[in-house]
């Protein structure tokens, strides 16, 4: 039996595109311009495989990252992830690639990596980096879009833009659906679909994600956030991580930032504070609610710091940064925003605040005071589109974005230097 997913919200306008070059009469023809989402499947069978180690490759579509020791780990956007010897950031050397379809996220913890492999959470040790082992599998951790027992898990949609001369008495309207394929009509409305089912203060043996990541590790557990949930797991089998809790978040998850024994999660609509002191039992304490948009976060002590930006997955106007006061966790108070280019993920290392800006780079701020941080640059790092970043203490700043990747020396942040880079083809 099939079962597709019910779509039930749409939001967002796009350019008009409807013309009708004719009408005589009784009879037209309509030049129409949909936006189509086309599904994504995949067969358990070609994915439920033990993970292979290939030799390195050149980055191509590189997506998030992760520190963890002298280790570098860098996504390759759903196909796995490039293990980076980086004891010297000057000279980076690449080790090998984890082949892992469908991988998005990861996260490490006492020398186990975890990573999404579509649906699955799966284990690899990387006691030896140059050797690493699968380890484990946990089958259905990752919250899917639906089933057919053909074509295996819906994944994802991808949008494709197709334009044809329909009748004007056979105009299909705002949506419909052709096939498995969803289609907006941009014209009359349409926007985006949530194509959902309905139905660092780390211990030793954690590593760092950027301000981008879904996974993080805290108070001894793994947690994971879907669009609309928090998922805990529990690591006292490291080589099967068993699925704890579910906690309902709200709309639009987007990322995880865990500080002490909290955690801020950025959604489409807000940051969202959870007490974590019981780790299996995650508590909302607040909600702090901006503009519809695409959402990191970022902490330090008792200040926030939330990138808001406009894009197609986001389908909002808005590009700014807002600082937020977080003394009371259960009533963040929004200290001043700051209008921004573009913005994505971002780090804080001492008195600098780092904030990806897209095709401008890195651009860098005096956030001594939070009050004037966005009218305070000091420093930016160009020439590279940027996506997400990490700051380390010992002065090191790693940046990924669609070029590659890319170190700076950030003993004076007024004065980047840059190390290294690893340029994608």
């Amino acid at each position: 039996m099939k079962n597709f997913p019910t779509f039930y919200y749409l939001i967002g306008l796009l350019s008009l595109s409807l013309a009708l070059p004719s009408c005589v009469q009784d009879s037209c023809e309509a030049t129409v311009v949909y936006q189509g989402f086309e599904p994504v499947y995949a067969k358990p069978e070609n994915f439920r495989l033990p993970i292979e180690y290939q030799p390195p490759r050149h980055l191509e579509n590189p997506g998030k990252i992760y520190v963890y020791q002298d280790i570098l780990l860098i996504n390759e956007r759903e196909e796995g992830v490039h293990i980076i010897n980086n004891s010297n950031p000057s000279s980076p050397v690449p080790i090998g690639f984890v082949e892992i379809p469908g991988n998005v996220d990861m996260a490490v913890r006492g020398n186990m990596l975890y990573a999404d492999n579509y649906v699955d959470l799966v284990a690899i040790d990387l006691t030896n980096p140059e050797s690493p082992v699968f380890a484990g599998r946990t089958e259905d951790a990752i919250p899917h879009q639906g089933y057919d027992e053909e074509l295996g898990y819906l994944i994802r949609y991808d949008q494709i833009p197709v334009t044809e001369e329909v009748p004007c008495d056979q105009y299909a309207g705002v949506s419909f659906r052709r096939g498995g394929t969803i289609f907006i009509d941009v014209a009359a409305g349409g926007g985006a679909f949530d194509l959902s089912n309905e139905s660092s203060g780390q211990a030793q043996d954690v590593g760092v994600g950027g301000s981008m990541a879904r996974f993080t590790l805290a108070q001894d557990h793994l947690y994971v956030v879907d669009e609309y949930n928090l998922h805990v797991f529990g690591l006292a089998a490291p080589k099967q991580p068993e699925k704890l809790t579910t906690v309902n978040v709200g709309w639009g998850i987007e990322t995880l930032f865990p500080y002490g024994d909290k955690l801020f999660i950025g959604a489409n609509n807000g940051m969202y504070i959870f007490d974590n002191s019981v780790p299996t039992a995650p508590v909302q304490l607040s909600l702090f609610q901006h503009a519809t948009a695409c959402d990191p976060v970022f902490v330090d002590g008792n200040t926030a710091y939330v990138t808001l930006r406009d894009g197609q997955e986001c389908e909002t106007f808005t590009n700014q940064l807002d600082v937020v006061d977080i003394t009371s966790l259960t009533n963040p108070v929004l200290i001043k925003s700051f209008e921004m280019h573009n913005p994505h993920g971002l780090s804080k290392l001492n008195n600098a605040l780092y904030i990806c800006e897209n095709e401008q780079g890195v651009k860098i701020f005096d956030a001594t005071n939070p009050e004037t941080i966005g009218s305070n640059q000091i420093g930016k790092m160009t020439g590279f589109q940027a996506y997400d970043i990490i700051t380390l203490q010992g002065d090191l700043a790693i940046v990924i974005g669609e070029d590659g990747l890319y170190q700076y020396d950030i003993s004076d942040p007024a004065a980047p230097r840059r190390l290294s880079n690893l340029l994608s083809l």
